[in-house]
């Protein structure tokens, strides 16, 4: 398992589904940990959340691709809508 560095300049979570034990938590820590730039990899198996720091930006499909190669697979991402500007709740009715 990495551990993220001073250098570590951006914090990505995802979710990665199919593991089961401690062997998967390594494959996939180790799959993650190999893209460029990546500096650290955080794994909690019951949950399946993947923290991963690095010296840039990951792109979804990089990751995807690199669990995948490691049998595994990223769930969706959660897209949350922010409020309008101007707004309290995006609705655009408030006063």
């Amino acid at each position: 398992m990495s551990t993220p560095t001073a250098t570590s300049a951006y914090a990505e979570s995802f979710t990665v589904t199919g593991m089961t034990c401690g062997h998967c938590v390594g494959s996939v820590t180790s799959a993650i940990g190999a893209l460029p730039g990546v500096t650290g990899v955080e794994v909690d198996l019951p949950t399946g959340k993947v923290a991963v720091t690095g010296t840039e930006s990951l792109a979804d499909d990089a990751v995807a691709a690199a669990v995948a190669e490691a049998g595994y697979e990223v769930a969706p991402r959660a897209v949350t809508q922010l409020p309008q500007a101007g707004s309290c709740c995006g609705g655009g009715g408030c006063s």
